[in-house]
């Protein structure tokens, strides 16, 4: 190709600039369009879903293609009433505006759900979790098959598809509050990539947070204001009455006991104090003085 140049005439009017602008722009490359499925591109069997192409206005004609059995629609919508297997597949559309076309739109995959018995899904270490922690996502199917897919409500594409038997891990690495909502899983065979299983019952996984309404009670160097304040002093209060309670337990289980530890003291002390018994009284004997003799005193 070569380059074109534009040469303006000082004298000609601004239109011929305007024109010449239009003229080069029309030359350019044309937008590719966008193609979508309504409600969405997994499809329930027996389900309604439309399949919508859409470019800039103007477009004089659509083209809809099925890249797998290479059948194509020159119309910018396929509207299905009732979905079966034979309308799956992986699908693209593209314009022709004057003689020229556009650049062919993202590639859309339309799957066919509910072809076998739903698998179930469960959460470790469970459904409630804080911020940071890991979690792990398992899909389990009854029968032998190879590939999983993991959708988050609200979200437009699988979450990942691993290639696994039976079951699947999807595994959530430091969880945010992003991360909390209902997922569901699919499982389903690489051999029929758009022949999926039911999905699973929904599961919602939740990523709690610090309450907002705890209370925080002050540090014992800062005073306490507002509603701490109301609770520091109901909480000193309550503990001020459990003291005293526990005071007065103590002060009578202890007047208790010495009452009881006094009626036996007070009579080993009386017993202690008891006179003597008197001493036996013993006869004088004779002395020599009295002119007797000991032998005499019979």
């Amino acid at each position: 190709t070569h380059a074109e140049v534009l040469v303006i005439d000082p004298l000609l009017p601004s239109s011929g600039l305007c024109l010449g602008q239009a003229i080069q722009a029309q030359k350019g490359p044309l937008p590719k369009p966008s193609l979508q499925a309504r409600p969405s591109s997994l499809v329930p069997l027996g389900k309604p879903v439309t399949i919508s192409c859409q470019g800039p206005p103007g477009a004089d004609l659509y083209r809809l293609e099925e890249l797998i059995s290479r059948k194509y629609l020159d119309q910018a919508e396929l509207s299905i009433s009732a979905m079966e297997q034979r309308f799956v597949g992986r699908y693209r559309c593209s314009y022709q505006s004057g003689t020229s076309w556009s650049p062919p739109s993202n590639q859309l995959e339309l799957v066919a759900t509910g072809v076998f018995t739903k698998p179930s899904l469960s959460a470790q270490p469970s459904t409630a979790v804080a911020p940071g922690v890991d979690v792990t996502l398992r899909c389990q199917s009854q029968y032998s098959f190879d590939q999983f897919a993991l959708y988050k409500e609200g979200d437009t594409g699988p979450f990942e598809t691993p290639e696994r038997w039976y079951q699947a891990d999807f595994p959530i690495t430091t969880v945010t509050a992003a991360h909390s909502g209902t997922y569901r899983c699919y499982s389903f065979s690489s051999r029929s990539p758009y022949l999926w299983s039911a999905p699973s019952d929904p599961l919602e996984l939740v990523v709690t947070e610090t309450s907002r309404n705890a209370t925080i009670l002050p540090k014992e160097s800062d005073p306490p204001t507002g509603l701490a304040f109301q609770y520091y002093t109901k909480s000193n209060l309550v503990r001020i009455c459990l003291g005293a309670v526990i005071l007065v337990l103590l002060v009578g289980l202890l007047a208790e006991d010495w009452h009881s530890r006094k009626k036996p003291l007070t009579h080993q002390v009386r017993a202690g104090h008891r006179p003597l018994p008197p001493l036996p009284q013993t006869q004088k004997s004779h002395s020599c003085q009295d002119g007797g003799r000991p032998d005499d005193h019979n």
